[in-house]
C-alpha cells in the first residue's frame, strides 16, 4: 500500500470573500473554478483546479490565515506568473536557499501562505 495523490488542497477563507478568491485563484494563477456537489454548496466556499491541481477555499467561521503551512505548486513559467501576480497587486517575495530550485512565496486574498516552484538541476 502507498499514497499515490493528492486529490486536492483545502485552505481557508472568510464568510462571503468568493469573489477575491475567484479574482486570485482564477484571475491571478488561471485556475478554473470548479462547480461544487449540491450537498456542499450551503457550506460556502469556492474550489478551483486544473487537469493536475485542486484547491478547495472553505468558509472557516474564526478564520486566521495560513502563514507557515501552505501548498507548493510546479509551475512551467515561473517568471510569468511572478509577473502576472505583481501585475495583480500580489507582493512576491523570492527565496534562493533550496538547492537546484526556483521559487517565491505570495499570498492569496486572505493572508494564506503560497509557494509556487520549478526545479532547475544542475549538470
Amino acid at each position: 500500500m502507498r499514497i499515490s495523490y493528492i486529490d486536492h488542497v483545502q485552505l481557508a477563507m472568510p464568510k462571503g470573500k468568493e469573489a477575491e478568491a475567484a479574482a486570485f485563484y482564477a484571475g491571478a494563477l488561471g485556475l478554473s473554478e470548479v462547480v461544487k456537489p449540491d450537498a456542499l454548496k450551503a457550506n460556502g466556499g469556492i474550489w478551483f483546479g486544473n487537469d493536475s491541481v485542486n484547491i478547495h477555499i472553505g468558509v472557516e467561521a474564526d478564520f486566521r490565515p495560513a502563514k507557515k503551512a501552505h501548498p507548493a505548486l510546479r509551475v512551467d513559467d515561473l517568471d510569468a506568473l511572478a509577473a502576472r501576480l505583481e501585475m495583480a497587486g500580489f507582493v512576491v517575495i523570492w527565496d534562493d536557499r533550496l538547492p537546484n530550485t526556483q521559487r517565491f512565496y505570495s499570498e492569496d486574498p486572505y493572508g494564506n501562505r503560497i509557494e509556487f516552484m520549478v526545479f532547475r538541476l544542475k549538470y
